[in-house]
């Protein structure tokens, strides 16, 4: 049980990156909500991809699908961080 508790939420650990760089350099400047945004996309972007793992049998499917997925997640980390949409929530 606690193995399926790990394997849902060590995404998150990626969130130590910006952490550390926050921390110790001024070129970094991650503010708490950003925290909280990208710790909800990056729990997103897992719960989906084991979603798909677990129910999608077809290999080629599988594969299209969470192609999809982390394309979605990329797009919207980039929109959220510099704006190639122009909307308003860009650069924040």
């Amino acid at each position: 049980m606690m193995y399926k508790k790990w394997s849902v939420f060590s995404p998150l650990l990626l969130l130590l990156f910006p952490l550390v760089g926050t921390l110790v350099s001024n070129e970094v400047n991650w503010s708490f909500f950003d925290f909280i945004v990208m710790g909800i996309l990056i729990l997103s972007m897992s719960f989906g991809i084991k979603q798909v793992i677990i129910t999608t049998k077809n290999t080629n499917y599988r594969v299209l699908i969470i192609g999809m997925i982390l394309l979605v997640f990329i797009l919207i980390w980039v929109e959220l961080a510099v704006g190639i949409f122009d909307t308003p929530f860009a650069g924040s």
